[in-house]
C-alpha cells in the first residue's frame, strides 16, 4: 500500500500466504485478530440478516472479503485504498469503484483461463475493464496484441492509457533499485509502482511534494487501483520532475514521462516487490 503524507492507508490484496488477515492490511500491517474479527462477525449478521429469503446463499468467500474490506476502509476512515482485483477485472467484485484516481495493470499471463478466456488477448480484454472515463491507467510492457487489446479498451470509455518506462530510466542518475524478488517482471512491478504513486501525489494536489515514506506493502499483479476515501496532508519537496509523454511512431499507448524519484518511492518500490533499497 501507499504509506505517504502520514496518511492513514489500507491494502486489499489476495491470495494470503499464512493467514486470511493479510488480504486488508493499514499502513502496510495485517489487520489485527481483534479489528479482523470485530468486521468479520459485524458484516457477516449484517448479510444473514438482510439476505434475500428466495436465495439464502450468503456470499462467496473472495466477495465476502472484499464486502469486508470496504467496510474496513469506511469504519477506519482511511485516506487512501490500494485494490487488486481478484480474477481478471471486468466482472470482478472489486470493480465498484466508479472514480478511483489511478488505475494500473502488470504483467498479463495465462491464468483462469475457464473464466476469462484462453488467450492473452482475451484476459486483456477482462483486465481493461477497470479501466474509467478521465482515469489515468498505466500498464507494463506486453505483447503487441494484448497491448492493443489494452488500449482499443482505453479508448472506448476514455481512459488515458500510458506504457510504464522500464526501471532503468528511473535509475539514471541515483543508486541502482535493489529488489527483494528476482525476475523482470519485477522491475517492470517497481516501474509500475512508481508511476502509480506518482500520479496519485499529482491528482491528490501535492505535485511538487514527496512522500515521508513511499510505497510498501507486498507485490503486484493483474490489475491495481487506487482510490483516495479522504483527503491527504503532507510536506516536503519531491525533486524535479523532467518533460512528459509523448507518442513514439512504433507504439500504440504513449510512454509516461520518467521522473525523478525521491528516496521514499525508491525505497518504497523495493519494497513493494519484496525487499528495500
Amino acid at each position: 500500500c501507499f504509506t505517504m503524507f502520514h496518511s492513514m492507508v489500507v491494502l486489499e490484496l489476495s491470495p494470503h500466504l499464512v493467514q486470511v488477515r493479510e488480504r486488508i492490511r493499514i499502513n502496510g500491517q495485517p489487520l489485527s485478530k481483534e479489528l479482523f474479527s470485530k468486521y468479520f462477525w459485524l458484516v457477516y449478521r449484517r448479510l444473514w440478516d438482510t439476505k434475500d429469503e428466495a436465495q439464502a446463499n450468503m456470499p462467496a468467500y473472495f466477495r465476502f472479503l472484499t464486502i469486508m474490506a470496504f467496510h474496513v476502509f469506511l469504519q477506519e476512515k482511511v485516506d487512501l485504498a490500494v485494490v487488486e482485483v481478484g480474477i481478471g477485472g471486468a466482472f470482478d467484485c472489486t470493480n465498484i469503484i466508479r472514480t478511483p484516481v489511478v488505475c494500473g495493470v502488470s504483467s498479463l499471463g495465462i491464468d483462469h483461463t475457464s473464466i476469462l478466456g484462453d488467450t492473452v488477448e482475451k484476459i486483456a480484454w477482462q483486465k481493461g475493464g477497470i479501466f474509467k472515463p478521465g482515469v489515468p491507467a498505466f500498464t507494463v510492457p506486453q505483447p503487441e496484441q494484448p497491448l492493443e487489446v489494452l488500449r482499443d479498451r482505453a479508448r472506448e470509455c476514455g481512459c488515458p492509457l500510458y506504457l510504464c518506462p522500464e526501471l532503468d530510466a528511473f535509475e539514471a542518475g541515483t543508486r541502482v533499485l535493489e529488489l527483494g524478488l528476482a525476475g523482470s517482471h519485477q522491475r517492470s512491478n517497481a516501474a509500475l509502482a512508481l508511476q502509480l504513486s506518482r500520479t496519485w501525489l499529482q491528482r491528490r494536489g501535492y505535485e511538487g511534494k514527496a512522500p515521508t515514506v513511499g510505497l510498501g506493502g507486498d507485490g503486484l499483479s493483474g490489475a491495481i487501483v487506487a482510490h483516495s476515501v479522504s483527503p491527504p496532508a503532507g510536506t516536503d519537496v519531491l525533486q524535479d520532475v523532467l518533460p512528459g509523454a509523448e507518442l513514439s511512431a512504433q507504439r500504440s499507448v504513449p510512454l509516461a514521462p520518467t521522473f525523478c524519484p525521491s528516496d521514499a518511492m525508491i525505497q518504497g518500490a523495493a519494497r513493494a516487490v519484496g525487499g528495500c533499497a
